[in-house]
């Protein structure tokens, strides 16, 4: 039997959000890009105020231009904002800095928000983190047992490691909380100086980050948003205080990109990307969301992707199916939120026609309503909850924090296989239809699941101890597999080498208590998994097996 804590609690209030889904952005900025045969050199003077391009200058000054800063990868000194010192028609600026035939894009400074919202009830001393542990008593809402993710199973298999590295991309987080003691990350490669010591583009940026709202060194939370979120992925357990996150031991990076109103800019957001990715950064969280497409933000998601380094992104609060950027990016892991029955978050508390955005970019979902957390100007401040799909994405990039600390080599493209194939399927209501649908994804996300998957090491599988018998075992590749006494139905087998690669799978109905499988596919020697699944309760049998 699982065990559970009660956590003691108040609520105090809600704060609503903007719902528009008209994109936001600057009137006054604009973010270029230069095509690649644009020589760099010119750029190199930019204190001037001036790209050494007669044409572009006349044009900024023209439009009364402030600043030129760089923007989005630094290093390579092509994407850069554009500020002006009075409001511009934004649009028809773009088609004029388009046809100078400089640019890959000109486009807007879009500003999005963080996607959840802080709300109240009236109890108090609730088991209130349902998300890890649901035994359905849950008084908030309908509450169904096991609508969790089972993150106290996964924790019998680890805990966290703290040479794996969590950035979390939002409003700040309040540094000196007792949740993150010893957590917070340092860079070692920079001194306390004034100076940018490492070259990474930074002055001073030692701890915790960087606050790229104020471009400054100090990216504590004036918001609450991304101390909510930071916790819910990472607040230390097991310390007789406050909440247990799903990530107790890993480094903590904070990136603030949201001001003190829970806004930010895509300039912002993109160059926290790279500098996470760039600084050392194993997984990253942005719960937050804007309607603007932007090339400069897709730019950065591509590069986080490109670094092996997933990016897990919240997909909005309007219930519709306009799933917010960046998580509308492909290679983004876009998560939407559930309830604590496991239907899907609609409405969230704060407001009666909210919910959690669907569509075909959905990845998973995971518990985001109801989700209790750390307060941003308080340590001993447990009496707030915040509900939407910003809460939802911090468990899922908590879960995959946990598998980098098994197995610090999977790529992306593995951690996406194995949230696909460990995630619970046609748990919530009818549309939870089976296999991959827009309102639940590939379903919701369960941790116990994922780092008990094949992928993370074949070889320390063993064979399980039931009634199943598998032979010949070792056996040749012109030889065919029996597997017997397994129960009649329908099933899915799926081979796995010792990478954790999937090489083969297909689906059987048994009959007769066995399935038969010719081995004619593996003609390389060596050991291999054979993973079985009862289409009909998703349980698997993994049995290790020997190609001679």
């Amino acid at each position: 039997m699982r065990t559970f804590i009660i956590v003691l609690s108040f609520l105090l209030f809600c704060v609503n959000g903007f719902s528009q889904k008209k994109p936001l952005f600057s009137k006054t900025e604009l973010v270029i890009k230069f095509k690649s045969s644009i020589s760099k050199d010119l750029m190199n003077d930019i204190t001037k105020q001036k790209f050494n391009i007669k044409t572009l200058d006349i044009l900024n000054e023209k439009y009364n231009l402030r600043i030129i800063e760089l923007t989005g990868n630094k290093k390579e000194k092509e994407t850069f904002v554009l500020k002006f010192n009075t409001v511009q028609d934004i649009p028809t600026l773009i088609r004029t800095y388009l046809n100078t035939g400089f640019f890959e894009y000109v486009e807007p400074n879009y500003q999005g928000k963080g996607d959840g919202f802080q709300c109240t009830p009236n109890d108090f001393y609730y088991n209130r983190q349902w998300s890890h542990y649901n035994d359905g008593t849950f008084s908030l809402s309908p509450s169904t047992i096991d609508a969790d993710i089972d993150t106290d199973l996964a924790w019998d298999i680890t805990k966290g490691d703290s040479n794996i590295i969590v950035a979390i991309l939002d409003s700040g987080s309040k540094l000196d909380h007792p949740e993150f003691s010893g957590r917070i990350w340092i860079n070692t490669k920079e001194t306390q100086n004034g100076m940018d010591s490492d070259g990474n583009g930074y002055v001073d940026d030692t701890f915790a980050g960087w606050d790229f709202a104020n471009n400054d060194n100090d990216p504590t939370d004036d918001y609450g948003h991304g101390t909510n979120v930071t916790g819910i992925a990472l607040a230390s357990g097991n310390n007789n205080i406050g909440y247990a996150g799903v990530n107790w031991h890993s480094k903590i990076m904070i990136c603030k990109i949201l001001d003190n109103n829970g806004h930010g800019y895509y300039t912002w957001w993109s160059e926290a990307i790279y500098y996470a990715v760039d600084n050392g950064a194993d997984v990253i969280n942005m719960s937050v969301g804007g309607h603007g497409s932007s090339l400069l933000l897709k730019d950065a998601i591509d590069y986080a992707d490109s670094n092996n380094v997933p990016v897990v992104v919240s997909v909005g609060n309007n219930n519709d199916s306009l799933i917010l950027y960046p998580a509308k990016y492909a290679k983004a892991f876009a998560i939407g939120s559930t309830n604590p029955d496991d239907t899907r978050s609609a409405p969230f508390p704060w407001d009666s026609t909210s919910g959690s955005n669907f569509g075909s970019e959905l990845d998973f979902v995971a518990p985001g309503n109801y989700i209790y957390g750390l307060f941003y100007n308080s340590n001993t401040n447990y009496n707030y909850y915040w509900a939407g799909t910003s809460q939802a994405a911090p468990l899922v990039t908590g879960v995959i924090s946990l598998l980098l600390s098994i197995a610090p080599t999977l790529t992306v493209s593995q951690i996406r296989t194995i949230l696909e194939e460990s995630s619970e399927d046609q748990v919530g209501d009818s549309s939870d239809v089976k296999g991959w649908d827009q309102y639940y994804g590939y379903g919701r996300i369960n941790a116990f699941n994922a780092v008990t998957n094949p992928i993370l090491s074949v070889s320390q599988f063993s064979n399980v101890k039931d009634n199943i018998n598998v032979y010949p075992n070792p056996i040749s590749s012109n030889e065919t597999l029996t597997i017997t006494n397994i129960n009649n139905g329908n099933y899915l087998v799926i081979v796995y080498n010792i990478l954790g690669e999937k090489l083969y799978s297909f689906n059987s109905t048994v009959s007769n208590l066995e399935i038969k499988i010719p081995m004619r596919f593996l003609n390389t020697s060596g050991t291999y998994l054979l993973k079985i699944i009862n289409e009909l309760n998703r349980k698997s049998i993994n049995k290790k097996i020997i190609i001679e």
